[in-house]
């Protein structure tokens, strides 16, 4: 195909809501697939997720990793095409083990398409990174309820049908990838020649770029708790189980209408991209102490309505911050580390709460997981200063 110069922000959005409206019907669907359509145990799902969430942090590093040594190019289309031959195999092929074998290579697909995803997003040339990354996150956002909403309607029809509408996202996602996405990008963008600079940045990249990630490591850790035991505990309490999932609705919708508002706010009041993300993060973290006292529906959704402007505010701009504080020449290598480790937490969050609230209760697990998140914010706060 013909090399284009640049890529535009539509490109890059269209790229996100296409690989997240497409990755979003797998999550809310294998534990209950594996668990009443093949008959296999909770265990057998949770370790059917755990490799599928191992080779897809495998992939978040391989795609970083090529995108700076090899061709961003070459490297889309081989992530696209792995996660693309996975969900039209799992259309004819989705009994025991061959779901489980295909599902690994989907997350190695999408470990590779989401690191590449936040690596391209480091070339738009006509938004500031800020603004790049927010709209992402919006993107994110909606392709998540278009998918989540779309598996529930659909899986009466057969699973066969859910895997059909899947694909159709990840086939447009390949010719959008094979027709648009061949750049030819500057090489000075990735070459840094200036030695001071190089030096500056490794002294950030070792003080400060790993513990933001550690963070997030600790904050997806959390979050993807509303996704797996929180549903349990809310049930357990008599609350339907439509209710819960009504408090996602509310989520993605309220980042949807307001992440563009917080974004604009941010650049009127020409605030910090650091201090931005703090206040996100704290905010975040003082929802989940709030949890300890939700004893209804209302109790839960006020939690997280506060959560979710924690999320606006704090999140999008954490991997600018990273962007910003990389070499030029290890961009893609630092949004790979960052994936990786948000992964790694959503990864180890349902064994990890299952086994809080198996012996110690959900009070302890609500309070140490948010000590986690201030534990590790201060962290940063600490090296943040020493290298401002």
């Amino acid at each position: 195909m013909k090399k284009r110069n640049s890529l535009g922000m539509k490109l890059i959005f269209m790229y996100s809501l296409l690989l997240n409206s497409g990755a979003s019907f797998m999550w809310p669907l294998v534990t209950m697939y594996i668990n009443d359509y093949l008959h296999k145990s909770l265990l057998v799902s949770g370790i059917s997720l755990l490799l599928m969430s191992s080779f897809m942090i495998l992939g978040n590093y391989v795609g970083g990793f090529l995108f700076d040594h090899w061709s961003a190019y070459k490297a889309s289309m081989l992530g696209i095409s792995i996660s693309s031959i996975a969900i039209l195999l799992l259309i004819f092929f989705n009994g025991w083990p061959t779901f489980a074998v295909l599902l690994i290579f989907l997350g190695f697909g999408d470990g590779i398409n989401l690191t590449l995803l936040n690596s391209y997003a480091t070339t738009v040339k006509d938004r500031d990174v800020r603004s790049v990354f927010n709209l992402l996150y919006i993107g994110l956002n909606l392709g998540v309820v278009i998918g989540t909403a779309m598996v529930g309607y659909l899986l009466k029809y057969g699973i066969a049908i859910v895997f059909i509408a899947a694909s159709i996202f990840y086939v447009a996602l390949w010719l959008m990838t094979f027709f648009y996405f061949n750049v030819d990008f500057n090489e000075q963008q990735y070459v840094a020649s200036d030695h001071k600079e190089v030096e500056s940045v490794k002294n950030s990249v070792t003080k400060l770029i790993y513990p933001i990630c550690i963070m997030i490591f600790g904050v997806y850790l959390s979050y993807t708790l509303w996704e797996s035991v929180m549903s349990v505990h809310m049930v357990n309490m008599g609350i339907s189980f439509e209710s819960y999932s009504s408090l996602w609705t509310v989520n993605g919708l309220m980042i949807v209408i307001g992440q563009p508002l917080i974004n604009y706010l941010s650049k009127k009041i020409n605030a910090k991209i650091s201090t931005q993300v703090f206040i996100g993060i704290i905010i975040f973290a003082i929802s989940f102490y709030g949890l300890i006292f939700a004893k209804n529906y209302a109790g839960f959704l006020t939690i997280m309505i506060f959560l979710t402007f924690g999320e606006m505010i704090g999140l999008p701009d954490v991997p600018a911050w990273i962007d910003q504080l990389s070499s030029k020449s290890e961009k893609g290598k630092y949004q790979g580390v960052f994936n990786a480790l948000m992964s790694a937490g959503r990864a180890v969050s349902p064994l990890y709460g299952g086994f809080f609230v198996e012996y110690l209760g959900y009070n302890a697990l609500f309070i140490f997981t948010a000590s986690i998140i201030v534990l590790t914010l201060i962290i940063v706060i600490f090296k943040n200063k020493k290298i401002a």
